[in-house]
């Protein structure tokens, strides 16, 4: 099939990519001319893990093509994917600017029959809106479906070649018809390809995340009371997670959930909930407990240099909100180094990331306070404090003798609970984990 992606951001340019792999002849449309120009060279404006060598291969064989020409991008394709941000606002309601300048342009533009496939995460009755406001504005034929993405930063390319499931709504049979022969090669292994209205599709996409949102506030909340009568959420994560009917995925305590999905889709759909009458109370307490788990953090951070944190150094590791990304929206990372900053004026920060530096740099707007390594060990060298953000894989198994030699005093704050505490107290170091009672943690620091 001949496609229109418009939007080249993580889910446009893995869904242009990943047609194009299957042998679609894709053309992704974009305002900005640098990513054009970058994308038409076969470099990807994004860090994905195999984004990079998809793209390169079908720019060079001719079956991906990047444009900033509406005209030419909408008149192309049979099927057109809007796949454009759609931000929270400040009271949680998604911003629906993109989703409707991309609907206007395509309207104004379409020549012939198109399938018009919502991919961007929208409030329910989107579908619905846009079919009417393009309706308005055109003679040709058209339909409009809702093919949310399930993709997860930094898998997001295996997640497009082996979905659990692939959703789509609309009230067109033709419409469903068109996206399951698209979607076919992708479901060989028998993956279902589940038709619904089109506001079932768009409600199932913020239902699903939010669900994945309220486990991650569960334990979190769990680990916080752990703290607090002397049990190890550890323990108790695994006595749950033991449950088939609870099982163990996304019951990992630490910082709480962050990126470009999580935090929006859920404060979105508690929008949605009060607009029409009916409070989303579990997905707004899920979004309270969140903020407070990165709250706590801080606070312990606080409290343990007291009022003496000005004028000290503290070492991050990692700033994206999870590993196998350069995503820094709503990362933790970046959230307590901002407090940090706005606290304490002579405070300094040396931060590392595999990936994520250029990305952090400009989110802290180049604080001259915050310093960026490419080597993790460099930024230790008299620290205060190492404090753990993201958990990638070169952070698990780290030199402890090396990282206490280099440390001003021998402290830890991990907030992805990677280290045992055991382990850290034979090797000297005061550590602050998430979930460990505090009875616990006042042994360690009195073995030290």
């Amino acid at each position: 099939m001949r496609l229109t992606i418009i939007g080249t951001g993580y889910v446009g340019l893995v869904t242009g990519v990943c047609f194009a792999e299957m042998g679609n002849d894709v053309k992704c449309i974009d305002i900005d001319p640098n990513r054009v120009a970058m994308i038409n060279q076969g470099e990807s404006p994004i860090y994905e893990p195999g984004l990079q060598e998809l793209l390169q291969r079908n720019v060079e064989d001719g079956r991906l093509v990047c444009t900033g020409d509406y005209d030419e991008g909408v008149r192309y394709g049979e099927v057109i994917f809007i796949c454009v941000g759609t931000p929270p606002g400040d009271d949680g309601s998604t911003d629906m600017t993109q989703v409707l300048a991309a609907a206007q342009a395509i309207s104004e533009r379409m020549d012939s029959y198109k399938l018009i496939v919502m991919k961007s995460t929208v409030p329910v009755g989107t579908c619905r809106m846009l079919k009417e406001q393009i309706a308005r504005q055109t003679g040709c034929g058209f339909d409009v479906a809702s093919n949310p993405e399930f993709l997860k930063e930094g898998t997001a390319v295996e997640d497009f070649f082996k979905p659990d499931r692939i959703i789509a709504g609309s009230d067109s049979s033709r419409a469903l018809d068109m996206l399951e022969a698209l979607y076919q090669p992708f479901l060989r292994t028998g993956k279902p390809f589940i038709r619904m209205s089109a506001e079932s599709s768009e409600l199932t996409k913020h239902a699903s995340n939010a669900m994945l949102a309220v486990r991650i506030s569960f334990i979190n909340e769990i680990a916080g009371l752990c703290e607090k009568v002397g049990a190890d959420v550890r323990e108790v994560r695994r006595g749950m997670a033991s449950d088939r009917r609870i099982g163990s995925t996304f019951l990992f305590p630490g910082l709480g959930f962050g990126g470009s999905c999580f935090p929006k889709d859920a404060r979105s759909l508690a929008d949605v909930g009060q607009k029409n009458g009916h409070p989303m109370l579990i997905t707004s307490a899920a979004c309270q407990v969140n903020q407070a788990a990165r709250e706590r953090f801080l606070q312990r951070i606080i409290e343990r240099f007291e009022a003496e944190l000005n004028g000290k150094t503290l070492a991050f590791w990692g700033l994206a909100f999870k590993p196998g990304t350069d995503d820094i929206r709503e990362a933790p990372a970046i959230w307590l180094i901002q407090q940090l900053l706005d606290r304490f004026p002579q405070i300094r920060i040396a931060a590392h990331d595999p990936v994520a530096m250029k990305t952090a740099a400009r989110a802290l707007n180049h604080d001259e306070r915050v310093k960026f390594s490419c080597r993790n060990y460099e930024i230790l060298d008299g620290a205060a404090a190492l404090i753990v953000c993201t958990e990638w894989n070169e952070f698990r198994s780290p030199d402890f003798e090396r990282i206490k030699a280099m440390l001003s005093e021998p402290v830890i704050f991990d907030g992805r609970n990677l280290y045992d505490p055991k382990m850290m107290s034979e090797h000297g170091i005061q550590y602050h984990s998430v979930g460990r009672a505090a009875c616990q943690l006042e042994q360690t620091e009195a073995s030290v």
